[in-house]
Formats: C-alpha cells, sequence, structure tokens
C-alpha cells in the first residue's frame, strides 16, 4: 500500500525554516515564520506563565481526562474575553465553546461541524488568506472560494469589489473573516467596514466564521474583539475560532478554542451536542495543560494583570518596529513609499517586492521570506534591523 504514495510538497514556511537553520551566514535573518520573538530574537516563556504553572503543578492532582469539550472555566474565560462579559449573546446563553488542539485545531472542529450543518456549504475565505485555511476545509470534504480582500497595488482593502463578491454568497454558505491583525497582510477593516459586512450577513444569509489568532496583538484585547462583537450582537448565528499560542504565548501547548453563537439558548444545546459529536470523532478530548494555565491567569487579577502588561509589552514592540522599519528605509535613500506598514497590525506586513528581489535578498544576503514577500516584523530587533535596511536598499536599487 504504502509503494503507491507520491511525496507531497513540502510546506513553503517549513521549507524556509529548514533553510535558514541551515544557512551559515551570522547575519542571517528569518522573517518567515509567524512566532513571536523578543529583542534577542527569543521566545521566551510569559511571566505570568511561568506563575501559572507553578500554580498548577502544585494543585494539580489528576490525570484523568476532562471531558469532550476541554476545560469548562477557560471555556468561559475564552468567552468573556472574545465578546465581553455583558455582551447580550452571552448573557442569553447562546454561546457553546469547546476547548481544542490549538486555533487548527479549532478550524478543523469548525470544518466538519458545518459538513455535518450543511454538506452542501461553500466557506469563502479572503484573497489571500493564512496559508493552511484552504486545506484545512478542504480537508474536511468542503467546497473552498474565494473573495477579494488586499489590494497588492495600494496596499488597502479592495472594499467595493469585496462587497460585491460577497453579495452574490448563497445563504447556508460560510464566509471566514479575520477578527484582527490579518494573516498574511497585517490589513484589518475599520469598524465601519465591519458594521458593513453585518448588514450584508443579515441580507444575504450567510454564516460568519471569524477567525481570531491574535486578539490583543493589533490595538488592543477589547478593541481587537470590536468588530467581532458588533457583528455577534446582530447576526443569529456565528462561528468563532479562537487560539492562544501567539497573546499567551503558549505556542507548542496547542490550546485554542471553538466557539459557536446559535439564535437561543435551545439552539446552543443541540449545536452543543454536534460539537461535541465532532470532537469526539477526531481526537475525543484536548489535552489540559494549556487551557489550565489559560484559566490559572484569568482567575488571578494579579496574573491578568502581569498578562496584560506583558501583552502590551509584544504588541508595543511590534507596532514599533512597524514605525522603525519605515525610518530606516528612509534613512538608506529608499524612496518607494512604505508608510502602508505603520497602518496594518499584527506581525504581518507584504513588502511588496518582486520574485527576484526576494530571492536576492535570501542568497545574497540570508534574510529570509515567503515568496509573497510577507515578512514577520518580530522577526527584526535592534541587532539586525540596519542590516535588513541595507540589504533592502541594495536590491531595490
Amino acid at each position: 500500500m504504502f509503494s503507491q504514495l507520491q511525496p507531497v510538497a513540502t510546506d513553503p514556511i517549513l521549507g524556509l525554516m529548514a533553510a535558514y537553520q541551515q544557512d551559515p551566514n551570522p547575519h542571517k535573518i528569518d522573517l518567515g515564520v509567524g512566532v513571536y520573538k523578543d529583542e534577542q530574537g527569543h521566545t521566551a516563556v510569559l511571566k505570568c506563565v511561568k506563575k501559572a504553572e507553578a500554580l498548577r503543578l502544585a494543585k494539580e492532582d489528576s490525570k484523568t481526562y476532562i471531558g469532550m469539550a476541554g476545560d469548562l472555566n477557560f471555556n468561559q474565560h475564552i468567552e468573556q474575553l472574545a465578546f465581553g462579559k455583558e455582551h447580550p449573546a452571552l448573557l442569553a446563553g447562546r454561546l457553546t465553546t469547546a476547548h481544542t488542539p490549538g486555533g487548527t485545531g479549532a478550524l478543523r472542529v469548525a470544518a466538519e461541524f458545518i459538513k455535518r450543518a450543511n454538506p452542501s456549504a461553500t466557506i469563502w475565505v479572503t484573497t489571500p488568506t493564512w496559508a493552511n485555511h484552504i486545506s484545512l476545509f478542504q480537508a474536511a470534504g468542503l467546497t473552498v472560494k474565494e473573495y477579494s480582500y488586499y489590494d497588492y497595488n495600494s496596499k488597502g482593502l479592495l472594499e467595493e469589489q469585496m462587497f460585491a463578491e460577497l453579495a452574490h454568497v448563497e445563504p447556508g454558505d460560510v464566509v471566514l473573516l479575520h477578527a484582527c491583525c490579518h494573516n498574511p497582510s497585517g490589513l484589518d477593516l475599520t469598524f465601519a467596514q465591519w458594521q458593513r459586512f453585518t448588514q450584508l450577513a443579515k441580507e444575504r444569509g450567510f454564516t460568519p466564521l471569524v477567525d481570531m489568532a491574535y486578539q490583543g496583538f493589533g490595538v488592543g484585547l477589547d478593541e481587537d474583539t470590536a468588530g467581532l462583537r458588533h457583528l455577534a450582537a446582530e447576526v443569529p448565528e456565528l462561528i468563532l475560532c479562537s487560539s492562544c499560542s501567539k497573546n499567551f504565548g503558549l505556542y507548542r501547548e496547542r490550546i485554542g478554542a471553538c466557539t459557536l453563537l446559535t439564535e437561543h439558548s435551545k439552539a446552543a444545546e443541540t449545536a452543543r451536542s454536534v460539537l461535541l459529536s465532532v470532537v469526539r470523532s477526531i481526537y475525543s478530548m484536548p489535552p489540559a495543560h494549556g487551557a489550565i494555565i489559560v484559566s490559572h491567569i484569568l482567575d488571578s487579577q494579579e496574573l491578568t494583570a502581569l498578562w496584560h502588561q506583558e501583552l502590551a509589552e509584544m504588541r508595543n514592540r511590534i507596532n514599533d518596529y512597524r514605525q522603525l522599519i519605515v525610518d530606516k528605509f528612509k534613512a538608506e535613500g529608499i524612496v518607494q513609499d512604505f508608510s502602508f506598514i505603520t497602518r496594518q497590525h499584527g506581525m504581518f506586513s507584504f513588502l511588496g517586492i518582486n520574485k527576484a528581489q526576494i530571492d536576492r535578498l535570501r542568497d545574497e544576503f540570508s534574510i529570509y521570506m515567503v515568496g509573497s514577500s510577507r515578512v514577520s516584523i518580530a522577526g527584526l530587533n535592534h541587532s539586525n534591523i540596519d542590516y535588513f535596511a541595507k540589504s533592502v536598499a541594495t536590491v531595490l536599487k
């Protein structure tokens, strides 16, 4: 049986990681992988996480299963974090959540749930979107189509084209939207555009699927969910997939959540039974460690305050480097306008340079980025940003 298999192409980002690791150049820079790094180029464990882990070790008295929905305290915290403690949907009992193995696990659970709810549904994703979105949904047997989003020329939103295309989405289809810090473009919707999207969802009868992998990395914890909260207050149904990888730094713990918003509390009970059946058929029950760490942090005023501080430090460092990139490029005499970088949010941005220039940066200067020119801002620090700016200036001449 195995002899019939054909090799599968390496994921471009994973291939980039391997090439970077093998590069002997001491000045090499990795701008490909979407992982937060500090000034030393290290993805450190947050202080609040260290404290919560000590608390977990002291309190844990069993390794038994935690159930298909996962840690219920964590689920409640995630709902409140995403929607706010006083959101009408939460107060009305219209939300149900299962904690999942990472944000990717949440998306796969959502895909299987959609397949059971409406096997003929098409999922619409932004052009471009996170590279794994399409394969995740297709693996569940769903049809995936794209709608216009990012304008590579203006570095802005293709607003009219986007809404014109979404106006033809069929009732019962699903439209994926990034809550904040759009990956890979860094371009987010304004609140007015969220309002417009909400109105269209109500008119057309499609179901929004909001992917929120970066809450707190854009403007702030509440600010990054303003569009989501407005949407959830207006539409009858919604799916939210969230992740704690970035904002809690819990990448390898694989902790996320899939939340369903239903039309009323009775429907939430039915949806929950289907959601848990999906979970049972994929991985049965999620791991506990990451979820309980998050719960310990959010159960404690002291640890929550420390988390807010550390999250703000990560967010501010990325935002500062967005401005610093523009300033350094100007200082190197680059005349091309890169000011759009400062108007984006999160870890990613397209530089907008061509493939030949991307190849030169890799081959001559050991600067690694994916072929779309998407860069991870967090890969820059004070020890390499001058080298980066000079290298870009050289290939742009």
